[in-house]
């Protein structure tokens, strides 16, 4: 059974896995698909239709807009925006307000084990590789590589992350784009621009 606090607002349209977390004051929208071991944090938005993976971690106040879809494994910091309107106005053109009928949603995508930092945002509509890392307070307009570890305003490319989240380091090799991870020791390499694991 998923654990949703009284003053959590969840529709009954909406789907939230086993073993997940949904805190105070969120608010999950009709036909939105949480996965199983996911926590949505206190104050957190999941748009309508969202679709969120197995083992998501959705931390308080992110803005999740539809039609965002996370893979598997990934973390949404805190106050983190994914937008959904490529050319905003409240309003049209003759001054009426604008309806959910006189505009086009498009998403974010952020494929597994992708972390989004504090208070970052991604402008839909932008892919987000998987294992990337973006810094906080980044604002991203431009897809993500796999396992690139993106920062600033825009962001831009300042390395390259493995899985478990920490700056590579380059291995010396006069022949290969070498990369290993400090902390795991897990190696990688660039290949065609794109950073590859480097099998055992």
């Amino acid at each position: 059974m998923p654990r949703i606090v009284d003053s959590a607002e969840v529709s009954d349209e909406a789907k939230v896995g086993e073993g997940s977390s949904i805190w105070h004051l969120a608010q999950v929208r009709e036909g939105a698909v949480l996965g199983e071991n996911c926590i949505v944090g206190r104050g957190a938005y999941i748009g309508s239709g969202v679709q969120v993976g197995d083992n998501c971690k959705i931390q308080n106040y992110a803005l999740v807009y539809e039609p965002a879809v996370l893979g598997h494994g990934v973390f949404i910091g805190p106050a983190v925006v994914l937008t959904n309107d490529h050319f905003p106005r409240a309003v049209n053109p003759d001054g009426s307000i604008k309806s959910a009928h006189d505009w086009e949603p498009v998403g974010v995508e952020i494929a597994e084990g992708a972390a989004i930092g504090a208070r970052a945002t991604c402008v839909a509509p932008v892919k987000i590789g998987r294992w990337a890392t973006v810094a906080a307070g980044a604002v991203v307009v431009k897809d993500v590589p796999d396992f690139a570890l993106v920062a600033g305003v825009p962001a831009r490319q300042i390395g390259w992350v493995g899985k478990s989240g920490v700056k590579l380091e380059q291995v010396a090799d006069e022949v290969r784009d070498l990369w290993r991870c400090p902390q795991s020791g897990a190696l990688y390499e660039v290949v065609e621009n794109e950073l590859k694991e480097v099998e055992n």
